[in-house]
């Protein structure tokens, strides 16, 4: 009997292949570019230097109070796709809630101290951002959860939310406005030169920056901020892992609505009144912001706030009724170049 044997096989060695080399992601620098080209543009139509000095540092002013009252709502969009049209209720709630601290604290305010006065406002805006945090966290659960993936279901209801939160400001604290001075040391101006620049504006450049910079650290070098996104990306592969998506959603929610908060005590500061609908006014401004930038980006939010800002300020001085639509002229410009925005992370 023959036995066959199969022929040897001969094994075949492709010849290795070089080292693939991945090309560089681009990086998009035109909308980082346009807030510098602003300042510029405009520094020969003021004509005076000192004048183009103080539009610029109050725009700049103006513009990081925006952001940090409009960031906690891009956050939870670009992370949860969630739109959250009660996200102004948080802004007047935190205003509120500063001055459970900043009113029977009034005589410090009036002191001539800054260590004292920025100490005292510290208290309160940690106040106010404990108390937007808790309530962004009952928000959540009780109003959001229910309608998740559902936008115009979450458009009524937050709108709703928001104008529930209007009538309680009014039951609690009362529907008459509240004056809300600014710390001693933090009123008048620092004169450079001929120029005159705000105290209070120069601290919300300096918080905005501070805002900005803590999101960007924590969303792109912590771990939480990479399972944060990873789980956006894909939120069954991360479960997997043993982490739980849901309570990273659910810190996410209470972390921007105490961005409101915080928003909220530096824009009451600023305009040194406070009224119920105070946070209802200036989401008109916030969404106009966050369509700027693009719809979930952060750093789209900061450039869109900065640019609707100066773009305000500079046409209040050189021609007052166009600063009325400046707003409106400004986003169609942008989205007419870019229509999904600066920049945007939106899921699709």
């Amino acid at each position: 009997m023959t036995t066959l044997v199969p022929p040897a096989v001969t094994e075949v060695r492709l010849p290795a292949a070089p080292d693939a080399v991945l090309p560089a992601a681009k990086r998009d620098i035109a909308p980082l570019l346009l807030v510098p080209a602003l300042m510029l543009a405009m520094l020969p139509l003021v004509g005076s230097f000192p004048t183009w000095i103080t539009l610029t540092v109050a725009g700049l002013a103006m513009g990081m109070m925006i952001f940090i009252m409009a960031s906690g709502l891009t956050l939870v969009f670009g992370l949860m796709d969630v739109l959250n049209f009660g996200h102004g209720a948080f802004v007047a709630v935190g205003a509120y809630a500063a001055t459970m601290v900043l009113l029977p604290m009034r005589g410090m305010l009036e002191v001539d101290s800054l260590p004292l006065n920025l100490g005292v406002l510290g208290l309160a805006i940690l106040v106010a951002m404990l108390v937007t945090g808790v309530l962004g966290w009952a928000f959540e659960r009780i109003i959001i959860k229910p309608v998740y993936g559902q936008h115009l279901k979450q458009i009524l209801i937050t709108m709703g939310g928001m104008i529930v939160a209007e009538q309680l400001i009014n039951v609690i604290w009362g529907a008459e406005q509240i004056p809300l001075p600014l710390p001693e040391s933090l009123r008048g101006a620092i004169v450079l030169g001929d120029a005159a620049v705000e105290k209070y504006r120069l601290v919300a450049v300096v918080v905005g920056l501070i805002v900005f910079a803590a999101m960007f650290l924590v969303l792109n070098r912590t771990k939480i901020g990479l399972l944060i996104r990873a789980g956006v990306e894909n939120r069954e592969m991360v479960e997997a892992l043993g982490y739980r998506v849901r309570r990273l959603f659910v810190m996410v929610f209470a972390a921007g609505s105490a961005l409101a908060g915080l928003g909220g005590v530096m824009w009451g500061l600023y305009k040194e009144t406070l009224t119920a609908s105070m946070g209802s006014e200036i989401m008109v401004s916030v969404f106009i912001v966050i369509i700027i930038g693009g719809l979930g980006s952060v750093g789209g939010c900061f450039i869109g706030a900065l640019l609707m800002a100066l773009a305000a300020n500079y046409a209040g001085f050189l021609a007052p009724k166009v600063a009325l639509v400046s707003n409106i002229v400004l986003m169609i410009a942008v989205l007419m170049w870019r229509p999904a925005g600066l920049f945007s992370n939106a899921r699709r």
